[in-house]
This record gives structure tokens, C-alpha cells and sequence, in this order.
């Protein structure tokens, strides 16, 4: 059984760093494109990063150079530092693996506010 799990959500001021991450089992980590997404209230969940297993990566244009997408496929792991966060940064975000079929994790919850 394919397993997702997210942690490193929480409430942070405006400015401020969190550091997300998502452990997969299950399957083989290091051939699936991982990738973090989020969605706001009332809004389209959308792709924030994402890092092939060659290491390339993606961004969100609201995003680059204030975020950063890493893994390690020796831990099984996806991470996203996310620095200088601001108030529309907040979302549930998502851990996603896609290869030829998708696994989704069960999201965490950032909230960025004063």
C-alpha cells in the first residue's frame, strides 16, 4: 500500500520559514516525479513545485526564488523550504508522486498570518 505522509505545516507570521515534508512508502521513491501542490478556500488546487527523478525542477512563477523543492531518495523523502512566506501563501498543501498512476497525500495546512 502506496503511502503519502505530510508534515511541517503550521501557522507562521508574514516573512517567516516553514520547511514541509512528505514520506512515501510503499513503492520505488526514486522513479516518481514528486510534487507539491496546494489549494486555498474556494480556489483550484494548483502545482506549486515539482522535481523529477533527475533532479530537475518546476516552479510556480508566485513562488520562485521564495521556494525550494529538494528529495532524498535515500530517506524516501520530498521537501519544501519555503522562505519570505506571505499572507496568499496560505493553503492546505499536498505531497503528490506521479509516475504512470498519481498518489496524493493528505495534505497540511499552512497558514500565514499576523
Amino acid at each position: 500500500q502506496v503511502q503519502l505522509v505530510e508534515s511541517g505545516g503550521g501557522l507562521v507570521k508574514p516573512g517567516g520559514s516553514l520547511r514541509l515534508s512528505c514520506v512515501v512508502s510503499g513503492t520505488t521513491f526514486s522513479i516518481y516525479t514528486m510534487g507539491w501542490y496546494r489549494q486555498a478556500p474556494g480556489k483550484q488546487r494548483e502545482l506549486v513545485a515539482d522535481i523529477r527523478n533527475g533532479g530537475s525542477t518546476n516552479y510556480v512563477d508566485s513562488v520562485k526564488g521564495r521556494f525550494t523543492i529538494s528529495r532524498d531518495n535515500a530517506k524516501n523523502t520530498v521537501y519544501l523550504q519555503m522562505s519570505s512566506l506571505k499572507p496568499e501563501d496560505t493553503a492546505v498543501y499536498y505531497c503528490n508522486a506521479r509516475y504512470y498512476i498519481t498518489f496524493w497525500g493528505q495534505g497540511t495546512q499552512v497558514t500565514v498570518s499576523s
